[in-house]
């Protein structure tokens, strides 16, 4: 399954990220591929403003990890772009506990700890942004549990 949604400025991509939220389950993994600067953040804001979260969620560059305590259910927000350079064998620091777990992780940069991710269970958003500064959201997965999820995105084109 996917689709393709363009957003045009900020507020969409947390619209996006809100719409997307009501969708996701214990044990989902979303994996966030763009450039610097393309709404990776921003987009995994508007998921956690759709969860309900409160706290200020921002860029987990410098930390690797963010975690955000939410009942009913917690998200995380792992950026891993910091692990390119480190040996697979000195990379497991949990990382695998919070993605087999039972929060919501998204994933920056997931090329950088693909060893800890099923592809074929997760939620995959490549953000492109355009010529005229709008961003291009391809979503995809082969999971069966994501196709409300994609009825709904595709019903609003």
């Amino acid at each position: 399954m996917e689709t393709n949604v363009i957003t045009h400025n900020l507020n969409e991509t947390l619209e996006l990220g809100k719409k997307i939220a009501p969708y996701l389950f214990k044990g989902s993994v979303i994996t966030l591929k763009g450039d610097l600067g393309a709404g990776k953040t921003s987009f995994t804001k508007g998921v956690g403003f759709g969860l309900g979260i409160k706290e200020e969620i921002i860029s987990p560059t410098f930390n690797i990890l963010k975690c955000y305590f939410h009942k009913p259910i917690n998200m995380y927000h792992i950026d891993a772009y910091r692990l390119e350079d480190v040996p697979s064998e000195n990379k497991n620091i949990g990382l695998d506990e919070i993605i087999e777990g039972d929060g919501i992780t998204l994933i920056e940069w997931d090329e950088f700890i693909k060893e800890y991710i099923d592809y074929n269970e997760s939620l995959n958003i490549k953000i492109t942004i355009n010529k005229d500064n709008t961003r291009n959201f391809e979503i995809s997965s082969v999971n069966k549990r994501y196709e409300p999820l994609f009825k709904e995105l595709n019903n609003n084109d």
